[in-house]
């Protein structure tokens, strides 16, 4: 993708290019509801479902994981999921997305961040979601000296945050085009951003241990983006819930962890070498290895399927 960002700045070691994020794992109140709605309002397959634990996505990897518990509720102030990122192939099926959205009269918020085009929304249990497509040729974003700036195609000045002219995201649709199919196939996470306690001390996780490259870190904003080979970003960080914010209690729904897919066994093996030298804990689970940032956000390092 041709973008323009910040020189990224990296450390001896760089996470595999090829890495992507896989699926989120979330913990919900009440699992019925939320199949609902992935299902019938964002139209994600649902791929298994046992006991309690259920996996949705577009037809082959899960997107999603859910695990229902008792006696749930949402917390504010904590650290934990900002929002899940569900990016599609192309804008007629954002299109889709967003006209599913509006048949359902379901509340979101369309915005144009020139790079990409998006909305934003909150599912049943006030999980953030984003979904998005890319757009690098209306434009691009840079970082530098701390200030998030972004440039139309034509050199001229955006916040980068405009509202997005949905009817003109609604021209890539088709008359006979419907809304009631599925994601399509590509349909994947395209990045996870995070509530954190201290934007610097995440960096020296997900950057220094784990080897993203930083892409910028907006100071003003409070935010920092990170990736692998070159992506605007595959993790977006905040301490929007406050410096200092506290991890969730036990009784809180929200992220249990998201994954982190290496592309090779010794790209695996590279990242969890740094793991271990840095003294972090893991544990091994059906997914994978599971380690917690300084936030008590959960991860999991596992090689892609």
């Amino acid at each position: 993708m041709n973008t323009q960002t910040t020189t990224s700045a990296q450390t001896e070691f760089s996470i595999h290019p090829a890495t992507l994020l896989g699926h989120v794992s979330l913990t919900v109140a009440n699992l019925e509801n939320q199949l609902l709605f992935y299902q019938q309002v964002l139209g994600f397959q649902l791929h298994w479902r046992e006991g309690n634990k259920a996996g949705l996505g577009a037809g082959g990897a899960d997107l999603l994981r859910l695990t229902e518990e008792p006696n749930l509720k949402k917390y504010r102030g904590v650290t934990g999921l900002y929002h899940m990122a569900v990016l599609f192939p192309n804008r007629r099926e954002l299109a889709r997305a967003v006209a599913r959205l509006s048949v359902y009269k379901y509340r979101n918020y369309p915005t144009d961040h020139i790079m990409t085009k998006t909305t934003y929304l909150d599912d049943p249990e006030g999980n953030g979601i984003e979904l998005y497509a890319e757009s690098p040729e209306d434009g691009s974003w840079t970082m530098k000296d701390g200030k998030y700036e972004t440039r139309r195609a034509d050199g001229s000045w955006s916040d980068g945050r405009e509202p997005l002219d949905v009817e003109a995201l609604f021209k890539n649709l088709k008359e006979d085009d419907r809304l009631d199919v599925p994601v399509p196939p590509e349909t994947r996470v395209g990045h996870v951003h995070l509530h954190v306690r201290n934007i610097q001390e995440a960096v020296d996780f997900y950057h220094g241990v784990i080897g993203f490259d930083v892409m910028g870190v907006a100071k003003q904003f409070q935010m920092g983006f990170l990736s692998a080979g070159g992506y605007h970003h595959h993790l977006g960080l905040n301490t929007w819930q406050g410096e200092d914010a506290p991890p969730p209690p036990a009784d809180a729904v929200g992220l249990r962890h998201f994954t982190v897919n290496l592309p090779n066994q010794k790209a695996l093996d590279d990242v969890i070498a740094r793991v271990d030298k840095a003294g972090i804990p893991s544990n091994k689970i059906e997914e994978g290895l599971l380690l917690v940032d300084p936030s008590q956000n959960g991860v999991v390092l596992r090689l892609a399927s």
